[in-house]
């Protein structure tokens, strides 16, 4: 292996476990795994200098669609990236269709033609592992991250392959929710969220209502431009084009267990739990016990890969395949965001 790598002169990823690495039939990519312990996420990395990754990915798209059902997520590393034009170009080859940030939870910035920056959340904080809008009826199947600067510490984007995270989940909690599906409860107006229009992405309460008829939104007007809304959703999903079955909600995100301590004080001081901005119940409006969220967060703790971003990586995941997160950070760091292939759900 090293004198293969001493005659191309390019080296793999120094993360990468070389006893991992497979060569690619064309030898202008090679993959390989971070360990033995890991199927997620796939690396790749040129073997030759100057492999345009947009105009390569171009021509193997159904290879890339390949290694992304079986791992969940792949990461280009090494091929010179460094602008969102090389993002935006590599989307392009790939033939994403890109989708706005619909029902959105916590601010970004838009840079382009649906190109965000990273949730924009304080840096000391860390983002729980999810999987993008798994609570909306329309959904992206991809989720593309693109890294121009790293932090100077921290601020890795953990993931985790959900169809384990199904499995590790205690069959007893698994059943609960396949019977009873989990439940959204959002407060908007009360200045500790997004606003409603920003969620929505319209100001006309008419039109914000045939969306709720559509999405399946049941909803409280509160006075003084203050809403509540409540959405029902299925707690586990099969992959519509794997068929395997995936733990894809945000139960544990958002549950009120899941605040800081100190946070989560203030805020029923101030709002009592109805009133929080985001909490989640069984589907059936019944309270979800704190131990059963704590079971749900130890499953992907178990399954949880973390790796740190170098200037110029590119992370494509399937979204119904592998959540993220964010890890707190110092220092600057610009991870940018796109996100496309809308998936409507056909359970409900």
């Amino acid at each position: 292996m090293s004198s293969e790598v001493k005659i191309l002169n390019v080296k793999p990823p120094a993360a990468v476990n070389r006893e991992l690495i497979h060569v690619f039939e064309n030898d202008l990519v090679k993959i390989g795994l971070l360990n033995s312990d890991a199927t997620i996420p796939l690396v790749m990395w040129p073997t030759i200098p100057d492999v345009s990754l947009p105009v390569w990915s171009k021509t193997n798209t159904d290879f890339i669609e390949k290694l992304l059902q079986k791992h969940g997520a792949v990461l280009f590393r090494g091929f010179g990236l460094s602008s969102q034009q090389d993002f935006e170009s590599f989307l392009a080859s790939i033939l994403l269709e890109r989708m706005y940030y619909m029902e959105g939870a916590t601010p970004r910035t838009k840079l382009g033609d649906h190109i965000y920056t990273s949730t924009e959340f304080p840096a000391d904080q860390s983002i729980a592992l999810h999987n993008e809008l798994s609570y909306v009826l329309t959904w992206p199947m991809k989720v593309c991250f693109f890294c121009i600067t790293p932090a100077e510490q921290g601020g890795e984007t953990p993931i985790a392959d959900v169809r384990k995270v199904y499995q590790v989940i205690p069959q007893k909690i698994r059943q609960r929710f396949i019977d009873k599906g989990w439940m959204l409860v959002r407060n908007f107006g009360d200045g500790l969220s997004l606003t409603w229009q920003s969620a929505f992405r319209t100001g006309d309460e008419a039109a914000l209502e045939q969306y709720f008829k559509q999405a399946r939104i049941a909803r409280e007007w509160k006075g003084e431009g203050r809403l509540r809304t409540r959405q029902v959703r299925p707690a586990v999903a099969k992959h519509p084009k794997t068929g395997e079955t995936l733990w894809f909600n945000h139960a544990a995100f958002w549950h009120v267990s899941s605040l800081e301590p100190e946070t989560r004080k203030l805020l029923l001081e101030e709002f009592s739990e109805e009133g929080l901005p985001y909490n989640t119940y069984y589907g059936d409006g019944s309270r979800i016990e704190d131990s059963v969220i704590e079971e749900i967060r130890q499953a992907y703790d178990r399954e949880t890969v973390t790796f740190p971003w170098e200037k110029g990586d590119l992370l494509i995941t399937d979204n119904m395949l592998a959540a993220h997160g964010r890890r707190p950070y110092a220092g600057q760091r610009r991870i940018i965001v796109s996100m496309g292939e809308p998936y409507t759900r056909t359970d409900l």
